[in-house]
């Protein structure tokens, strides 16, 4: 099933603020704790959020895309991110660490299935953990599809989001010296990863602000301020490059896309900004194609960020319709 939103997007507001009932730490491996907390109905329906990054960490605000009064609403913060510890550590992290992390909270917590709801690289790893965990699924909802294929990396962090965001563009190339830039991931990772602090700091806030800069249409000083945040913007680059300059960990560039055969079966809702330049809408567009059983909407006149009245107002549509699953 395909949709479009018309030009100028229908806004609704978000469910109102509420507070956890409950927060806890899972110990999953020697080094690593997970940070998760509860909030909205305790007997409800579960919901699981998927933050983005990955290192970006959840918010309160997270918990306001489902309705209170029926839904069980599950957070965590990601190996290495938010208030999880140790604070952005690379060991031990990978996708498939956190997809199984995401077992191993199902499980600690007793639910049975969950509703799964991710964007961003939230949305490669809801479609990593479905995957893998089909039977755990009740639905999907996936916002600014990232598979993490070479040619997405390349186009954001090499050569072609410039082509739009040429002025943000020059600040984060320009941190790197001429002779490095062939490779300007790999040239960060080096910085991200250098034993110096100072080191690492810098580039941090550096390849943050890139990702802020670009991820609404129209440019976010909320968001470029929180790049000039030291403790989230380590936490987010360092960890986000590790993934990156892995490959995502997967066994082939388009894994994530061979694999949709085994989640087709499962109610799904897609949400993708025509002008996102972070997840361009050429993967989204991908998985369409392979998974036409899902339901597909383009907003066309939002970026990438879940915050833009058109996605907003679609992903809300979209948690209301699973409250009857």
């Amino acid at each position: 099933m395909s949709s479009a939103a018309i030009p100028g997007s229908p806004r609704r507001a978000f469910y109102p603020p509420i507070h956890c009932y409950n927060e806890g730490t899972l110990e999953v491996s020697e080094t690593h704790k997970l940070y998760y907390e509860q909030s909205g109905n305790p007997t409800g329906k579960p919901v699981v959020y998927l933050h983005g990054g990955p290192g970006g960490g959840t918010s309160a605000g997270d918990r306001c895309y489902f309705d209170p009064a029926v839904y069980r609403i599950v957070l965590f913060d990601q190996r290495g991110a938010g208030k999880s510890t140790p604070p952005a550590c690379l060991e031990q992290n990978t996708t498939w660490d956190l997809v199984q992390d995401i077992e191993k909270l199902r499980t600690h917590l007793g639910i049975d299935k969950w509703v799964v709801f991710g964007g961003s690289w939230g949305s490669t790893l809801a479609l990593a953990y479905a995957e893998t965990h089909p039977d755990r699924v009740k639905a999907l909802v996936l916002r600014g599809i990232f598979t993490l294929r070479r040619k997405e990396l390349v186009f954001f962090y090499q050569e072609g989001a410039d082509m739009i965001y040429a002025d943000h563009f020059e600040k984060y190339k320009n941190e790197i010296p001429e002779g490095e830039r062939g490779d300007l991931i790999s040239a960060y990772y080096r910085r991200l990863t250098h034993p110096d602090k100072n080191v690492q700091m810098k580039a941090a806030k550096v390849w943050a602000t890139w990702e802020c800069a670009t991820s609404k249409l129209f440019i976010d000083q909320e968001m470029l301020a929180k790049a000039e945040n030291d403790d989230w913007a380590v936490k987010f680059a360092r960890i986000e490059c590790h993934y990156f300059v892995n490959g995502g960990f997967f066994n082939s560039d388009t894994y994530l896309l061979d694999n949709v055969d085994k989640i087709r079966h499962i109610p799904t809702t897609i949400v993708q900004g025509r002008y996102d330049i972070v997840c361009p809408m050429n993967t989204a567009w991908e998985l369409h194609k392979r998974f036409p059983e899902a339901d597909f909407h383009i907003v066309p006149d939002a970026g990438h960020s879940a915050k833009e009245p058109g996605i907003t107002a679609l992903l809300l549509e979209a948690t209301d319709k699973y409250r009857d699953l």
